[in-house]
């Protein structure tokens, strides 16, 4: 077992984004959504919480019509992001692609189509009033035909603490839920990493200290802020007892132990 500090930046990040980001995919899903609600692709998008700005670097490379701004308060991985995915940009792309360290609660002077808060980051607003602050500076960010996305997870296991692992080639990642409070549903989480070539294991790489909202609650609190619509999905299974990775639209869906979804506000 080893300390944090003694995992360097650019692998810590690096495993981060290995085991939890997908911006092909993300993007994919997000310019499908904007076209069938409003016909035409979204070129803007404005990443929230974005940490190393993957999601958004990867927008501007899709189409020489795409502009991104990735928004994070730490510089720590904005520097990582700086350093590994901008400078993947050619001369033309880097114009239209913006690492603003900034608050997200803030004025940002600019609007986009889109605005993405993935990987459950605005869990981190713990109260309702906070929330609905948040939902309704972006909604007033947004243009005329914008679109908000967020991803949320939930099921029987989301409140056991328990560790889940997932093996990659090198190494191995750890979900650790180490509390959760039914009265208020705030928890939290940890990831953990074990390098497998050095048999090391990195605890608390990082630390989540979150409220688990419900779908009700967030389409609620969504609808207060102003938006017109809130669409709802759930994931297609595999036949093996998995998800197959294909989200669709509905407003049912069956309990399981565990899942990750989506919901988009339309303006």
């Amino acid at each position: 077992m080893a300390s944090v500090a003694e995992l360097s930046i650019e692998r810590k990040y690096k495993m981060y984004e290995d085991s939890v980001q997908n911006p092909e995919c993300d993007i994919d899903f997000v310019i499908s959504e904007y076209q069938k609600c409003f016909g035409r692709k979204p070129h803007t998008l404005r990443e929230d919480f974005a940490g190393t700005g993957y999601m958004a670097c990867e927008w501007v490379k899709r189409s020489k019509d795409n502009q991104a701004w990735a928004i994070d308060l730490d510089s720590e991985p904005i520097s990582y992001g700086l350093k590994n995915h901008y400078v993947t940009l050619n001369d033309e792309e880097k114009t239209r692609m913006k690492y603003l360290e900034s608050n997200v609660l803030s004025d940002l002077g600019f609007k986009t189509d889109t605005v993405v808060a993935f990987n459950f980051s605005y869990y981190i607003f713990k109260q309702r009033k906070e929330l609905l602050e948040y939902f309704s500076k972006v909604y007033a960010s947004l243009n005329e035909q914008g679109m908000l996305y967020l991803d949320l997870f939930g099921g029987t296991e989301a409140y056991a603490p328990q560790i889940e692992e997932t093996e990659h080639e090198s190494f191995s990642y750890f979900w650790d839920l180490e509390m959760f409070n039914p009265l208020n549903s705030e928890c939290l989480y940890y990831i953990h990493f074990e390098d497998h070539k050095e048999g090391i294991r990195y605890n608390q790489v990082f630390t989540y200290d979150w409220r688990m909202w419900t779908p009700r609650e967030l389409i609620e609190i969504l609808e207060e802020a102003g938006f017109k619509e809130v669409k709802t999905y759930w994931e297609g299974e595999d036949g093996l007892g998995g998800g197959d990775g294909n989200f669709y639209e509905t407003q049912t869906a069956s309990g399981c132990n565990s899942w990750v979804t989506y919901l988009v506000a339309v303006k």
